[in-house]
């Protein structure tokens, strides 16, 4: 992977973990329950999840591009047209409602909060849907598939862990701050997926 692609893919990465989804949300009210030392095991758990389904999306894109390498660009555009989309829904999503339950609070285990994190990561349809509208934009056919993956992989885990590791951290402080002012965040970051969506499959 080219530098200048890897900074695109950085950019596009932070920008992904930031927006609001299942796993940020769980490391939030795990910070809030159990404080970060034990909800780092929540963001394990969701980050290894993330890697299981960027393994899935990446090698069965691959398999597809030896079948046909012209299907890359088609999955391209399609996958921009899929971001966008989803920055539209995203900019339309409510506030974040921070609810603690009172089966959150019992559940106090490292191993229970790592499987909460893991299958808060693998069970949403939408991410493999996402990884393989979003991976595309940063496959090079002429560079080896598995070193792309470990590169991407790599780079996705330590924004995914250390950006939901803040929020654990500051979860006292932000959990209210998004539920009064969540839609304007929401915003920021629905226009971010809408602009990686139109300029990506322009710039590769």
């Amino acid at each position: 992977m080219v530098l200048q692609t890897w900074l695109l893919y950085l950019i596009a990465v932070i920008g992904l973990a930031f927006a609001p989804g299942p796993n940020g949300l769980l490391a939030l009210t795990h910070g809030v329950l159990y404080g970060r030392s034990k909800a780092i095991w929540t963001i394990i758990g969701g980050v290894l999840g993330f890697v299981a389904v960027i393994a899935l999306s990446m090698f069965g894109i691959g398999a597809i591009i030896q079948t046909s390498p012209s299907a890359l660009n088609i999955l391209k555009w399609v996958g921009g047209a899929y971001l966008i989309w989803l920055g539209i829904q995203l900019w339309r999503t409510p506030p974040v409602n921070l609810i603690i339950s009172e089966k959150a609070i019992a559940e106090k285990k490292r191993s229970a909060l790592f499987m909460q994190g893991a299958i808060a990561a693998v069970s949403n349809p939408k991410v493999l849907l996402f990884f393989g509208a979003f991976l595309p934009q940063f496959i090079d056919p002429q560079i080896s598939l598995l070193t792309q993956f470990f590169v991407m992989a790599l780079t996705f885990s330590v924004v995914e862990f250390a950006v939901e590791f803040m929020l654990a951290s500051v979860s006292v402080y932000i959990g209210p701050w998004l539920e009064k002012r969540g839609q304007r965040f929401n915003q920021v970051c629905g226009g971010l997926f809408v602009v990686i969506g139109i300029a990506l499959p322009l710039t590769q």
